[in-house]
C-alpha cells in the first residue's frame, strides 16, 4: 500500500537522463541506470564527474547484475559507495545471484583525460555473500578496509551481520538478530560505534520505533548495545526517529516527532550508554522527515563542518545549511517534492519535481556559488500549457481543517466542469502538487481535478497522521466527501459528473466513497485492495501489524475488517467501476480483482476489468500507462454522459 508512483508519460519519452538513486562521493557521481530496454531486469551503476551533465558517464558494474533492493518487502537504495584511505569501495545487491557483490576503485588523477574514465578498478568484481533465500539493505557500513556490517532479512525476522571484504561467498556472520525490524544502519567515522532504528509489533516506524546503538570491538564483535532514552523525549510516550546520521566521530543528528513535527535531534555520543543531547531544533509546520515506506531516505547529508538539512515547511520544501550545528543558511525551495539528496563537503545533490517540471537533477557546490546564486538557478519559469495546482483548505472529519489540491480546467468546455476526485494510496501517504501529466490530461479536457490529503495524510504533522488510527474507511471516506460538496457549495462542478479514482489503498477509499455514498457515480481503480480480512492474513510481513493501528486488533475488531471491506458491498453495488490490475502485484493479488468482475459484470454491464501481464503494483509500462488513460477516458465519457 505504498505511496502512489507519478504517472509520467511524458517523462517516459524525454531523452534526459534518468538518475536513480543518486549519491555522490568527493567529485564523482553515482547512480542506476537500464542498460537494455530490450532484457527487462538489467541495469548498473554509473559514474562522472559532479556538476558536468555532458560528461560521457562511466559504467562501472557489467551487465550480468539486476541491482535492486527488496528489503522489507518495497525496497529502497540498492548499492553504497563508501570512501575508506583514497578509495571506492561499491557494494551492491544483485537479485540475480541473490548475493552481494563489491568492487573496489581508484580515483584516476584527471578524470577528463583517461578515456572518460573516472574510477580504475583495483580488481574483478567478487560475490561477498553466499546465495540468500531473504533479502539485503543497503545501509552499509565499512570498517576498517576489512569489515563489512549490513542489515538482511531472512525468515521473517532482521539481522546485523558482517562479511570480510577479502573472501568471497561466505555464509553470513549474523551477529544480532532483532526482535522484529531494523533500519538505517550507520556509523561514526572511526567506526567503533554503530546505530540503528528498530521497531516491533504493533507498531510501523513512523509511529513508534527506538534509536539504537552498539560499541564494536576491533575484529567486528559487539561489546554492548542501547537504546536512546529521554524523558522529555520518549518516556511517557510513542514517538518515531529519523535517519540517525553521524556527522563526525561523536555526533549525530536525527529528527524525532514528540512535539508532534519531526524536528531536528543533535546528540553527543562518547559512550554508547551516557547519550547526551547536545541540541534540539523546534519548529512547527516543519517536518525533517516523512514515513519510512522504503529505506534509504535522506533529510541529512554532509558533516558537521557542512551539514544540509532539507524540511517539508507546509507545501514547501526548505533547504538548511549547518556549521558547527548552527544554522547559517535557509533557502526556499521550488519544488513539491524531492529525492536522492546526498551531500560530500559543500556540494549537495537532489532530483527535485516541481509544478511545471516532472524531474530536475540539481548539483551545488556552496564553496563556489553564494546562496543567492543558487535560489536563482531554483528558480522556474511557469511553464504555460500546465494548470498550476492550487492549495485549498475544507472542513473536514471531526470538523478538522483538512488540506487538498484543486486544479481548475483552463478551458470552459462546460458550464460546469466534471469532477475527477482523487484518493492517495499509503495510506500513510500524500499529494505534494508536483506535476502530474495524468492529472493535466484531465484538465485538457475540461474536468476538475481534486486530490485529497485526507486525514491520515503524511507531511502535516503526527496529530494528522493519528487521524486515520481505527478509522481507515471512516475519516479517509468522509473527507472525500466532505470535499466534494465543498465544491459543489461553491458552484466549481457539475454535481451529477462526479468520478473518484485511487491506486492501492486508495482503490478501497474510493470504492467505499462509491458504495457508500450517492454522490459519487463512477469509480476508476488500478490494483485496490478490496478485503482487509484478506489483507490480514496474506499481505507481506513489514506490513503485517499495519491494519492493527488503521481497523484495529483483529481478533477484536473482525467486524469492522468486514464492514470497511469494499468487497463485501459488490452485490448491491449498481454504479460502473473500471479495475486495471498487474499480475506480477507482489502487494495485492490481482486474483482478487478477478473475483469481483464477474460480480461486477452481473451487477452493471459498464463495470471492467483490465489485467495487465507484465506489471506489479505500480505500473511502469509506457504502452501500458496510455491505455489506462485511453481506457479512462473512454470509461467515464461513456457514463458521466460527457
Amino acid at each position: 500500500m505504498s505511496k502512489d508512483n507519478h504517472l509520467k508519460i511524458k517523462d517516459d519519452e524525454n531523452p534526459k537522463k534518468k538518475y536513480k538513486e543518486l549519491s555522490i562521493v568527493k567529485n564523482t557521481l553515482f547512480w542506476i541506470e537500464k542498460i537494455n530496454n530490450k532484457q527487462p531486469g538489467k541495469n548498473a551503476i554509473f559514474a562522472r564527474s559532479f556538476n558536468n551533465t555532458k560528461a560521457i558517464p562511466q559504467q562501472l558494474t557489467s551487465n550480468q547484475f539486476f541491482i535492486k533492493s527488496n528489503f522489507h518487502g518495497y525496497g529502497g537504495k540498492s548499492y553504497k559507495a563508501i570512501e575508506v584511505e583514497e578509495k571506492i569501495y561499491l557494494i551492491w545487491i544483485d537479485q540475480l545471484s541473490k548475493a552481494l557483490w563489491a568492487q573496489t576503485f581508484f580515483y584516476t588523477k584527471n578524470c577528463e583525460t583517461v578515456n572518460n574514465k573516472y574510477l580504475i578498478p583495483e580488481q574483478e568484481p567478487k560475490q561477498l555473500s553466499e546465495s540468500i533465500y531473504g533479502n539485503f539493505d543497503s545501509s552499509f557500513v565499512i570498517k576498517n578496509g576489512k569489515i563489512l556490517f549490513g542489515l538482511c532479512e531472512i525468515n521473517n525476522f532482521d539481522y546485523l551481520f558482517s562479511l570480510n571484504l577479502e573472501k568471497t561467498q561466505q555464509v553470513l556472520n549474523k551477529i544480532k538478530k532483532f526482535d522484529n525490524f531494523a533500519g538505517d544502519l550507520s556509523s561514526n567515522k572511526s567506526v567503533d560505534f554503530l546505530s540503528w532504528l528498530e521497531w516491533d509489533s504493533p507498531y510501523m516506524p513512523w509511529e513508534k520505533n527506538d534509536l539504537c546503538f552498539a560499541a564494536i570491538g576491533d575484529n567486528g564483535e559487539i561489546i554492548k548495545t542501547s537504546k536512546f532514552v529521554n524523558k522529555n523525549i520518549n518516556v511517557k510516550k510513542n514517538i518515531s526517529f529519523f535517519q540517525p546520521y553521524w556527522l563526525n566521530n561523536d555526533t549525530l543528528v536525527c529528527s524525532e516527532d514528540s512535539s508532534g513535527w519531526w524536528n531536528l535531534l543533535f546528540l553527543v555520543v562518547t559512550d554508547i550508554e551516557n547519550i547526551v543531547i547536545k541540541k534540539r531544533v523546534l519548529k512547527n509546520f516543519t517536518e525533517y522527515g516523512s514515513p519510512q515506506w522504503v529505506s534509504g531516505i535522506s533529510f541529512f547529508a554532509g558533516s558537521i563542518e557542512n551539514l544540509f538539512c532539507l524540511a517539508k515547511q507546509k507545501n514547501s520544501w526548505i533547504l538548511e545549511q549547518y556549521k558547527d550545528l548552527i544554522c547559517i543558511k535557509e533557502l526556499n525551495l521550488a519544488f513539491q517534492s524531492i529525492s536522492d539528496f546526498c551531500a560530500f563537503d559543500t556540494k549537495i545533490v537532489f532530483r527535485g519535481f516541481g509544478v511545471n517540471s516532472v524531474d530536475n537533477l540539481f548539483e551545488y557546490d556552496f564553496l563556489e556559488r553564494d546562496s543567492h546564486k543558487f535560489f536563482k538557478d531554483l528558480s522556474i519559469d511557469a511553464v504555460n500549457e500546465y494548470v498550476q495546482p492550487e492549495s485549498f483548505w475544507f472542513v473536514g472529519f471531526d470538523n478538522k481543517p483538512t488540506h487538498s489540491f484543486i486544479y481548475r480546467p483552463s478551458s470552459s468546455m462546460y458550464k460546469k466542469p466534471p469532477l475527477l476526485l482523487k484518493a492517495h494510496s499509503g495510506p500513510t501517504s500524500c499529494f505534494d502538487g508536483s506535476l502530474n501529466f495524468e492529472v493535466q490530461q484531465w484538465i485538457k479536457r475540461g474536468f476538475f481535478v481534486a486530490e485529497v490529503n485526507y486525514g491520515g495524510s503524511s507531511g502535516f504533522g503526527r496529530e494528522y497522521r493519528e487521524r486515520l488510527n481505527n478509522k481507515w474507511g471512516v475519516v479517509d471516506s468522509y473527507d472525500c466527501k466532505a470535499l466534494l460538496l465543498e465544491l459543489i457549495r461553491l458552484g466549481f462542478i457539475d454535481e451529477n459528473k462526479v468520478a473518484i479514482s485511487g491506486n492501492s489503498a486508495g482503490g478501497l477509499t474510493a470504492l467505499n466513497c462509491l458504495f457508500d455514498e450517492d454522490f459519487f457515480k463512477v469509480a476508476i481503480c488500478k490494483y485496490p485492495v478490496l478485503d482487509l480480512n484478506d489483507m490480514n492474513q496474506n499481505t507481506h510481513r513489514f506490513e503485517k501489524d499495519y491494519l492493527n493501528s488503521l481497523i484495529g486488533n483483529y481478533s477484536k475488531f473482525r467486524k469492522e475488517y468486514q464492514i470497511r471491506s469494499p468487497i463485501y458491498k459488490l452485490r448491491k453495488n449498481k454504479k460502473p467501476v473500471l479495475f486495471f490490475h498487474g499480475k506480477k502485484d507482489l502487494v495485492i493479488s490481482y486474483k482478487q480483482t478477478l473475483q469481483v468482475k464477474e460480480q461486477l459484470i452481473r451487477n452493471n454491464q459498464f463495470s471492467e476489468v483490465i489485467i495487465f501481464e507484465n506489471e506489479g503494483h505500480g505500473f511502469k509500462n509506457l504502452d501500458n500507462k496510455k491505455k489506462v488513460l485511453e481506457k479512462s477516458i473512454e470509461f467515464l465519457k461513456k457514463n458521466l454522459d460527457i
